[in-house]
C-alpha cells in the first residue's frame, strides 16, 4: 500500500487557515496596542500626569518593594495592597472615592489622609504625584 498523496484542494484549506490564524493574531495585536494607547491617554487626561515620568517615579522610589505594580520589573511587595486595577476600584485605602484628586492627594500624603496608616509620607510633589497616578491609571 503506498502513501496517498494529499489533494491541492487540501493544501489550499491548510493554507487559507493558516493564514487565518495568523490574521487573527495580528488583528488582536494592533487591538490590544490601541487599547493600551487609549488608556495612556485617558489617564494622562484625568490626572494631568504623565505615565513615562510616573513609571520612572515608581521605579526611583521603588514603590514595589512594598506593592505589586504591573510593568515595573521586581515590584512584587507584599507589604501594601495589590496595584492591580486601581483605576477599577471603587475605593483607595479603603475608605476614599476613587478619582485622580484622590489618589494624588493619597500618593502626596497618605499619613494626613489616614493616620497610622502603613503608607508613609514619601515626600512626593504634586507634578510627581499626577505621574504615578497617570501611570497606575494606565494599567487597566
Amino acid at each position: 500500500m503506498g502513501k496517498r498523496p494529499i489533494p491541492a484542494s487540501l493544501w489550499w484549506l491548510i493554507l487559507l487557515i493558516s493564514l487565518c490564524v495568523a490574521l487573527s493574531f495580528v488583528a488582536g495585536a494592533a487591538i490590544y496596542a490601541q487599547t493600551q494607547r487609549q488608556h495612556r491617554v485617558r489617564a494622562a487626561m484625568i490626572t494631568g500626569g504623565n505615565v513615562d515620568r510616573g513609571r520612572t517615579a515608581i521605579e526611583r522610589r521603588v514603590c514595589g518593594s512594598c506593592h505589586i505594580i504591573p510593568g515595573i520589573d521586581g515590584a512584587l511587595g507584599r507589604v501594601g495592597p495589590d496595584l492591580t486595577h486601581v483605576g477599577q476600584r471603587a475605593a483607595l485605602a479603603g475608605s476614599l472615592g476613587n478619582d485622580p484628586s484622590n489618589l494624588t492627594a493619597w500618593i502626596m500624603h497618605p499619613q494626613k489622609l489616614r493616620p497610622g496608616s502603613g503608607m508613609p509620607d514619601q515626600g512626593i510633589d504634586v507634578r510627581e504625584a499626577r505621574d504615578v497616578a497617570a501611570y497606575l491609571y494606565a494599567q487597566n
